[in-house]
């Protein structure tokens, strides 16, 4: 079973049980996603089954436009060289390449924020490049939901789009590089922890659909993840409060080799079995960010 969001026929978002795409329950309509964060694991799973139980809701759609399973204070912010790789990739992009090293190998993990609920863009819903970049990447990723006492309650699929241009420019120009407007995709839904008897052995594929034909397409495991997933957690919520709880991106093992560049109508396809498939196309720019929206 898996937690939605959902749009209604009359256009509210709503919160639900699903399972093989269909609907099994349905939240009140006052509970949203970040007041389920303020759950123990053990007490988010018993509301869960609650909800089946009552099985109130549309039980028999087989068809709803899913929403990002993001909303309120909730916070989401991303973990960056956790797998050789993305160290790799980050050399190649930068003028100051030896600091990956050092970030990979580091006790301390690289963590930076990366998006407010708002910001965030659901499935099949357009993902952006800035228009300022000449060289622009999709990152999927295994995403870590937590509730606000830190522990990891479920896991989504998230997309880290980033300007590889701008970051290699400056490692200070990180934040420029990834967070603007259209560059986090969530979803499809959040499937719950104990769902997931491993988390360090999912599969993970991607594929970047140009021009109505797969046009890169790659593969690998979270085996390869050069981090421990409660660590990452831990130092998120070191020194910090999350009273909406967060949703922490675990970094990519999956970057498509120069010169390739994200152009707009490009379609980006993520899938974790069984977390689901994350589907986004892309837009260039704001501007037609907001057009498509």
């Amino acid at each position: 079973m898996q937690i939605i969001r959902y749009q209604s026929s009359t256009g509210n978002p709503v919160l639900a049980v699903a399972q093989d795409n269909q609907i099994r329950g349905q939240f009140p309509a006052d509970k949203t996603l970040h007041h389920l964060l303020n759950a123990r694991v053990d007490e988010l799973r018993s509301q869960m089954e609650q909800v089946v139980q009552a099985g109130i809701g549309d039980l028999h759609s087989a068809s709803f436009p899913l929403l990002a399973p993001v909303d309120g204070d909730t916070e989401v912010w991303a973990a960056g060289v956790t797998y050789k790789r993305s160290m790799d990739a980050r050399r190649e992009e930068s003028e100051t390449p030896d600091i990956y090293t050092k970030v990979y190998e580091a006790a301390r993990p690289e963590l930076f924020f990366k998006a407010t609920a708002r910001r965030v863009s659901g499935p099949d819903a357009p993902i952006a490049v800035r228009a300022d970049s000449s060289w622009d990447v999709p990152e999927p990723e295994l995403a870590l939901v937590i509730n606000v006492y830190g522990e990891i309650v479920g896991y989504t699929i998230a997309n880290d789009v980033s300007s590889r241009s701008i970051e290699g420019e400056n490692p200070l120009y990180l934040p420029q590089a990834k967070v603007y407007a259209g560059s986090c995709a969530l979803g499809p839904a959040i499937t719950p922890a104990w769902e997931v008897s491993d988390p360090y052995n999912l599969t993970m594929t991607m594929t970047i659909e140009r021009n109505g034909q797969a046009y890169w397409q790659g593969q690998t495991s979270t085996q390869n993840l050069n981090r421990r997933l409660d660590e990452l957690a831990s130092y998120l919520y070191r020194e910090d409060f999350f009273p909406g709880g967060a949703i922490l991106c675990t970094g990519t093992a999956l970057v498509p080799d120069p010169p390739f560049t994200l152009q707009s109508d490009d379609v980006v396809q993520i899938t974790i079995n069984p977390l689901g498939t994350l589907r986004n196309p892309v837009v260039l720019g704001k501007l037609a960010l907001a057009d498509k929206q």
